[in-house]
């Protein structure tokens, strides 16, 4: 064996210096120049790297296969004790100029230096392993529910058609051996051949160009950017149930704001600057846009609900429509009360009379008398109980002794004795009426807030129902 593996090395030894004796690696390998050199090409995706969406660069790790036909490293085996193939590096042999076209990366890095494989008829194999940055136009309407094409195109740079003809070696990227992306989801990667003649030259140049269908994996974005998103956006209805005493309406409407408003920043930094709006972007514009509406509908319904007495009175219409259709509809009751408490039934207050003039001077006059009776009564029963009975606003006295016929003395007191005393109950009253009527119409002004508060709730409840369902149904 070991004779046998030294007669190996040495006609091995042989051979390749029978083979690069009188060889270029400069020169096209072919023995007719008028005839084209076919090139296979063959793409393997082992793993991708980065996506930079604002950049719009794909970082990829491919494998690269080429094979051509070099007619002046071909050989008969039998002479070289049945060596059918060699490797060697790549340097030594001619190698055609494939490049990345849509190359991105500012160093312009080659393929890595590895061997090839030659066989005896002159086939060359070479696979090398490549870290490609290729600029990949992003479309990112539909973020994070999109999709990414990303185009390969290979070609030769000096060669054109003419000279070097490339070949698909299958018809789709080689993915057996791809390495699964935490971001991305790969869904295939087709391969098509053109050929494209360019301005500079009228030659045709053949490519490959490999397309690489991508599908973004939106469980991240869901839950770091969508759901906390949906979650703020339904506490800003809420802000119209708050009562309006307690001063916090608009502070709820500007805090929800600054949040949203820090997720659009984390959104915009991670997109490139395009007209394309992304679907997120979008989402969190028209959820500001009802929240700023939201915020000034609140400072509109607080400047109703603290009218003052000074405000006009409720239109006959706002009373029909709001304070009974709309209040019944959204279950507004009057305020301090609600759905399950019955009305409180006011009693009747007393009633006041109030007399003057004239019929002041004659009640005073028998004021006198009846306090005269009032006198003689005492005088005559001084040892007996004085009964007085309320009568409406007037006072009955009875005296007497039981059993017996008794004197009877009405005593009938004027509630107003002077006018100074007359004008003050009248101020009294008129001002209390005066803080009633206003009482009411203030309170009709905070139940016409307090119904429009409910409307507005319900209404913004339901847009931002539908928003988060329209934007959760691209998930789906």
């Amino acid at each position: 064996y070991l004779g046998c593996s030294g007669a190996q090395g040495k006609f091995a030894y042989k051979l390749l210096h029978d083979l690069f004796a009188n060889y270029s690696n400069a020169l096209r390998p072919v023995e007719d120049t008028d005839r084209a050199l076919n090139v296979t090409l063959q793409i393997t995706l082992s793993q991708i790297i980065d996506m930079d969406e604002r950049n719009q660069i794909l970082t990829a790790y491919l494998w690269i296969r080429q094979v051509w036909l070099d007619a002046y490293l071909a050989w008969d085996k039998d002479d070289y004790d049945g060596i059918d193939t060699i490797r060697i590096p790549s340097s030594y042999v001619w190698r055609p100029d494939i490049v990345l076209y849509n190359n991105a990366d500012d160093q312009f890095t080659e393929s890595m230096e590895t061997n090839v494989v030659i066989r005896y008829d002159g086939q060359v194999m070479w696979d090398s392993p490549a870290i490609t940055k290729s600029s990949c136009k992003v479309d990112v309407s539909y973020f994070p529910f999109d999709g990414q094409q990303c185009r390969l195109t290979f070609g030769s740079w000096t060669y054109n058609g003419n000279q070097i003809d490339l070949l698909n070696g299958l018809d789709t990227g080689d993915l057996t051996d791809f390495v699964e992306n935490v971001e991305w989801e790969v869904l295939g990667m087709p391969a098509k051949r053109n050929v494209i003649i360019y301005g500079c030259c009228s030659e045709p140049y053949p490519d490959i160009t490999y397309t690489l269908l991508l599908k973004r994996r939106a469980s991240f974005y869901i839950f770091n950017l969508l759901l906390p998103c949906i979650m703020i956006s339904f506490l800003a209805p809420l802000g119209f149930y708050l009562p309006a005493d307690s001063g916090e309406k608009v502070s709820l409407g500007v805090t929800v704001l600054l949040a949203l408003t820090v997720f659009q920043l984390l959104v915009a930094e991670s997109m490139p600057p395009s007209e394309n709006v992304p679907l997120i972007g979008k989402y969190y514009i028209a959820t500001m846009t009802m929240i700023t509406a939201s915020t000034a509908l609140t400072i509109f319904i607080m400047n109703i609900h603290h009218c003052g007495p000074g405000a006009k009175p409720v239109p006959k219409w706002a009373k029909k429509f709001i304070l009974q259709y709309m209040a019944r509809l959204f279950f507004v009751y009057e305020v301090g009360e609600s759905c399950k408490s019955p009305k409180r039934q006011l009693g009747h207050l007393p009633t006041v009379q109030v007399v003057s003039g004239r019929a002041a001077k004659e009640e005073q006059k028998a004021q006198t008398t009846e306090d005269d009776s009032y006198a003689t009564c005492r005088e005559n029963f001084p040892q007996q109980e004085l009964d007085w009975k309320e009568t409406g606003t007037r006072m009955k006295l009875e005296c007497g002794w039981e059993e017996q016929q008794h004197q009877v003395c009405v005593k009938t007191p004027c509630l107003c004795h002077h006018n100074s005393l007359l004008r003050n109950v009248e101020y009294i009253a008129n001002c209390f009426r005066d803080q009633k009527a206003a009482q009411k119409q203030s309170g009709e002004w905070k139940k016409v807030a307090k119904v429009m508060d409910r409307i507005f709730m319900w209404i913004f409840f339901i847009m931002v129902f539908f928003m988060s369902m329209l934007i959760m149904g691209k998930a789906i």
